[in-house]
C-alpha cells in the first residue's frame, strides 16, 4: 500500500537515504562499543565493562527506532553488513593496548562526529525535505548523543 503521510516520494526517499547513513554510524559505534566491552583490560576492567554495556544497550535501541524511522516513511532498511560499511563516515581502529582510555577517547571522537552530523541534519530534513517528523526525530538521536559523550567524557577527566 502507498505511503501517504504529506510528504512527496523523492523527498521521503532523500530522508531515507540520509537515514541509512545514520543507521550506518549508529551500528557501527555499537559494534566499537561492544568491541571495548568484550576486550577491555586494565585495574578499572569491571567498571568499563559495566560501563559499555549501558552505552552499547543504549545504541542498540537507538538502532532500532533508526530503522523502525525508515520503515515509517515507506522504505525498506539495507541491514546488511556490506551496507553499513559502504556508508558509515566511521572506520576501525586496531588496538595496541586494551585499556579504557584509549577506548573512551576513541568512541567520544565518533559520538561528537555523530552529533554533527546530526545537527546539521536537523534542518535539511525540515526546511528541505518538508520532513518536521524526523527532524524532530533525529534532535532526539543527538540529544542522546550529546548525553553518551558527556558520559564518555567525563570519565577522561
Amino acid at each position: 500500500m502507498k505511503t501517504d503521510i504529506g510528504i512527496t516520494e523523492s523527498n521521503r526517499q532523500s530522508v531515507t537515504n540520509e537515514l541509512s547513513k545514520i543507521l550506518a554510524d549508529e551500528y557501527v559505534l555499537y559494534t566499537k562499543t561492544k568491541n571495548a566491552h568484550w576486550n577491555i583490560e586494565g585495574a578499572d576492567f569491571y567498571d568499563k565493562h559495566k560501563f559499555f554495556e549501558v552505552q552499547f544497550g543504549e545504541l542498540d535501541t537507538i538502532i532500532d527506532s533508526v530503522a523502525e524511522r525508515i520503515r515509517t516513511l515507506g522504505h525498506y532498511v539495507d541491514a546488511m553488513l556490506k551496507a553499513f560499511l559502504s556508508v558509515t563516515q566511521f572506520t576501525e581502529e586496531r588496538r595496541e593496548k586494551n585499556n579504557s582510555t584509549g577506548y573512551l577517547k576513541e568512541l567520544l571522537i565518533d559520538h561528537e562526529t555523530l552529533i554533527m552530523s546530526l545537527r546539521g541534519n536537523i534542518h535539511v530534513f525540515a526546511d528541505e525535505y518538508h520532513d518536521l517528523g524526523t527532524s524532530d526525530f533525529i534532535t532526539g538521536l543527538m540529544e542522546s548523543h550529546e548525553k553518551m559523550a558527556w558520559f564518555l567524557r567525563s570519565h577522561l577527566k
